[in-house]
């Protein structure tokens, strides 16, 4: 599939994703870029924050087979791999009744995960790592592409690591902004009245191996440099990670450039540290900071241009106070031309209409105060 291609698709999908829902946009990425890559992915919030709604929708989007399941500390194999086959145990031989099961699932979603007990949980870290069930002597194949958990927290036991550290996409969920309340209220009341747009097929699970083919495909060259030293700016602030999660955020880099429509990654990219870094709650916030002071994000790039933006008005301020051929216009002047400079270096090959939008106000803004400085100098 060529990126044009694979990326209109995965474009299309994340916009019918979030469609139904109220500021989920972060949550559809993530679970967005986990289809993508064929990685998993947990969504960490209390309960009531659309995380089993927007999964479900995704594999409605997908027309793939769909398994949901709420776990316990109570929960038997049977619940999730299906029930053993008591007519052929009596024959004398072993197998599982998977149909509407796990291992015949498409797309999975396992509520509260974190509460899987041992039988349980040697059994999906097989699944998520190699998609295998092994069962009493018998190994099944399944064709489980993406396994998306929830949990209201991050784990703290020892026996949990193993599962944590193979999702790779970890994001936070949040409830709603006040911001977002009116509109919320609004769309609860639509889903009530049954008038939610419905999710029909915009691509399939075979799309979704060609946008894996083609995330593979990604030229990494260019990020590697600059990845290497935030792990090491990120490990400086006690952020671990293993040398498995440090492999596998390659995958998600090149998702994310194919996301964008790009088959060369950038520093852009690395933004996706925010979602495969995070171990703990408080480090979801601590590498959003990291990564704002590090990476040349679309967040700093903005508020450079604010902070600009301030000191140009102050600038203007002064300058039509200042009296013809006065001195100080010309350190003003080349201020100014500094600022421009400095402005047009920010945003190089930056692709973000907002953010090139906010550059050339500024620009215009620079250009007007020059074009005054001028005139009174008589230039």
């Amino acid at each position: 599939m060529d990126i044009v291609t694979a990326s209109k698709l995965a474009n299309t999908f994340l916009r019918e994703l979030e469609a139904p829902f109220i500021g989920r946009h972060e949550e559809a990425v993530v679970i967005t870029l986990s289809l993508m890559s064929g990685e998993h992915a947990i969504l960490i919030g209390e309960p009531g924050t659309a995380k089993s709604a927007l999964v479900r929708r995704a594999s409605e989007l997908l027309n793939a087979r769909f398994f949901k399941y709420l776990l316990t500390k109570y929960t038997e194999p049977g619940e999730l791999f299906g029930p053993l086959d008591v007519k052929g145990l009596r024959e004398g031989y072993y197998r599982r009744v998977t149909r509407g099961k796990l291992p015949e699932a498409d797309i999975a979603f396992l509520d509260e995960i974190f509460n899987a007990n041992s039988a349980v949980l040697n059994s999906l870290l097989s699944i998520m790592q190699e998609r295998v069930l092994y069962d009493g002597y018998m190994e099944i194949r399944v064709p489980l592409w993406s396994l998306i958990g929830a949990s209201n927290k991050t784990p703290e036991e020892v026996e949990l690591e193993a599962l944590y550290d193979r999702f790779l996409y970890r994001h936070h969920v949040k409830p709603l902004e006040v911001e977002y309340w009116d509109k919320l209220l609004d769309a609860t009341w639509a889903i009530e009245k049954g008038e939610a747009p419905p999710a029909e097929r915009v691509m399939s699970i075979e799309d979704l191996k060609g946008i894996v083919k083609t995330v593979l495909s990604v030229d990494l060259s260019r990020v590697k440099a600059p990845l290497i030293k935030l792990f090491l700016a990120l490990q400086e602030k006690g952020l671990h990670l293993t040398d498995r999660r440090k492999g596998k955020i390659l995958k998600a880099i090149a998702a994310h450039a194919v996301l964008n429509g790009r088959a060369t990654a950038n520093e852009n990219d690395l933004i996706v540290l925010k979602y495969t870094v995070p171990k703990d709650i408080e480090d979801f916030d601590k590498v959003s900071i990291i990564l704002m002071e590090e990476l040349r994000t679309k967040d700093r790039v903005l508020r450079e241009l604010e902070e600009i933006k301030a000191n140009i008005e102050a600038a203007r301020r002064t300058v039509l106070k200042l009296q013809s051929f006065d001195p100080k216009l010309i350190d003003y002047y080349r201020s100014l031309k500094t600022a421009r400079n400095r402005v047009t270096s920010l945003v190089k090959d930056f692709e973000d209409q907002e953010v090139m939008k906010a550059a050339e106000e500024v620009i215009e803004m620079i250009d007007d105060i020059i074009q005054d400085i001028m005139a009174k100098l008589n230039m």
